[in-house]
């Protein structure tokens, strides 16, 4: 190659994180539903279910995506978390999913950011996060990212509603 010759180098896409809209309803709940294949669950979410949760009348969860110009490849759910013996508003990271292929490429990194910054924001005192007993992977990503693990007491109960 000469100095009057340009190499072309593929550039990486763009991916840019922000707040799910109403168009990302379809590619997100198709996420949702890969990451709940990955730990062996089955999923009951829908768009309409989304819409209902993120745009409804009480919205109950924030979303962000990770939009890489010519699709979505990633996804955090944030959740309000509130302990009354403290006094301290939290933000629970509920789901965190990259896609096969992007991993490892700081997606998951830039998601737990502008998180991180959405609770700041809400003014929240901490943000949470789980991961299941077995997922080492999961763990190093979140010590890296200055999460600091606390032991799980207790049994957690539900009654359903409906």
């Amino acid at each position: 190659m000469t100095e009057d010759t340009e190499a072309t180098l593929p550039r990486p896409p763009v991916v840019v994180i922000r707040h799910a809209r109403r168009q990302d309803l379809p590619q997100l709940n198709d996420m949702i539903k890969a990451l709940s294949a990955h730990h062996g669950d089955a999923s009951a979410m829908t768009p309409e279910t989304l819409e209902r949760d993120l745009f409804g009348a009480l919205p109950w969860i924030t979303a962000l995506v990770a939009d890489g110009g010519e699709g979505l490849i990633g996804y955090a759910i944030l959740v309000p978390l509130y302990r009354a013996d403290e006094g301290k508003r939290g933000m629970d990271l509920h789901h965190l999913f990259v896609r096969d292929g992007q991993r490892g490429n700081g997606i998951g990194q830039h998601l737990v950011a502008r998180a991180r910054d959405i609770a700041v924001q809400s003014g929240c005192d901490y943000l949470s996060v789980g991961a299941a007993t077995g997922n080492v992977a999961a763990h190093r990503f979140y010590e890296h990212m200055d999460f600091v693990p606390r032991p799980v007491t207790g049994m957690r109960y539900i009654q359903r509603l409906s």
